[in-house]
């Protein structure tokens, strides 16, 4: 995962852009990371960005995230879909792969 530190790293070349939003004390969210690291792996060339929710609150207002974690599916700046269910690896992998 790339971390994100500014919102400028944001940009990417696809025309889809995966955004994996957690907090460090949110042990959910630590699960929810081993399960996109583990897609991020099998799916060549997915690339998930990570953002600390805490780091970024305008962020998470103008984009209307209202819980963590959260993976956030950005076309250009507008959101396509916000999953806070990681249901399983599988659903996770398809999900990215349907975007990508």
């Amino acid at each position: 995962m790339i971390p994100i530190e500014q919102l400028e790293q944001l940009d990417t070349p696809s025309p889809y852009t995966f955004l994996y939003i957690y907090t460090p004390f949110c042990g959910t969210c630590k699960l929810a990371r081993k399960m996109l690291d583990t897609v991020e792996q099998t799916l060549e060339g997915a690339t998930i960005h990570e953002m600390n929710a805490s780091l970024f609150p305008d962020f998470m207002q103008i984009y209307k995230v209202e819980s963590v974690p959260c993976l956030l599916i950005l076309n250009g700046e507008k959101v396509e879909e916000r999953i806070y269910a990681f249901q399983s690896v599988p659903y996770l992998y398809e999900t990215i792969l349907h975007y990508r």
